[in-house]
């Protein structure tokens, strides 16, 4: 079996959660695991070098790559309801301040991965795309990718003519709503909960990309789920973000 470094980084890290490797567990070396997976060894080292990075193992001389992690443990932090979520405030620079821009990228419909099934998409339904890229004084520091149902992106406002804003292709006019009210209200889309899922893991191609990273760097990844209330996904945005920075919330009330 032959794959790249974030493969043997996402089998690793699944033999960790599933408590396949305990810990303190030694490794294979960067040579046995290299054979194992048909790599090279430098492939096998920057592996261990993504594994360390995220706090799961750690390498010491004379004692190799041991495990520095316990199975996976999901913290759930409890249901929090704002009185008004129209207060919510858009994204923005931590502490040191500095000028925040955002500029979407990508528009595209594609048909939804069998990776996606986990948040609520059928596999090959078809989805809308849009990439988004944070900048804070030009430098990079956040991506964020919404995905949604063709026909919950394909909905427009009551009273809006001309292409429904989240198809609206990338350099057209930004479309928001009236001051005071949620877009997902503007645009009709019953909002009954979120769920949000914290990890640090590496990043994907497209996130590493965007924020001028090697793919497979280790980075925040947050992902919010919004369903209906029968349990439907209405759509899921993720932001990714490297480890050195901050990622912060609000909840009011």
């Amino acid at each position: 079996m032959t794959m790249n470094a974030n493969g043997i980084v996402a089998e690793i890290r699944k033999g960790i959660a599933a408590g396949e490797y305990a810990y303190g567990a030694r490794l294979p070396s960067v040579r046995d695991l290299a054979e194992r997976y048909g790599v090279s060894q430098q492939t096998a080292a920057a592996a261990y070098a993504v594994l360390t990075a995220l706090g799961l193992t750690r390498t010491a001389a004379g004692s190799g790559t041991t495990v520095a992690a316990g199975p996976s443990a999901d913290a759930y932090l409890g249901t929090y309801a704002p009185p008004d979520l129209t207060q919510g405030e858009a994204w923005q620079p931590n502490g040191s301040g500095g000028e925040a821009t955002e500029e979407t990228y990508l528009v595209r419909q594609s048909t939804a991965p069998v990776e996606w099934v986990e948040w609520g998409f059928t596999e090959g339904s078809d989805v809308v795309e849009r990439h988004r890229v944070r900048r804070v004084d030009g430098v990079p520091v956040q991506h964020k990718l919404t995905a949604l149902p063709y026909e919950i992106a394909s909905r427009r406002p009551e009273g809006h003519e001309g292409v429904p804003p989240m198809l609206a292709p990338v350099g057209a006019p930004p479309m928001k709503p009236p001051h005071g009210m949620r877009a997902a209200d503007w645009l009709g889309w019953t909002v009954d909960r979120t769920r949000c899922e914290i990890t640090a893991e590496p990043m994907d191609p497209a996130a590493s990309e965007a924020l001028g990273m090697p793919e497979g760097s280790p980075g925040f990844r947050v992902v919010s789920i919004a369903k209906t209330a029968e349990g439907d996904t209405l759509f899921v945005t993720v932001t990714t973000a490297p480890l050195h920075h901050r990622v912060t919330m609000e909840i009011q009330g």
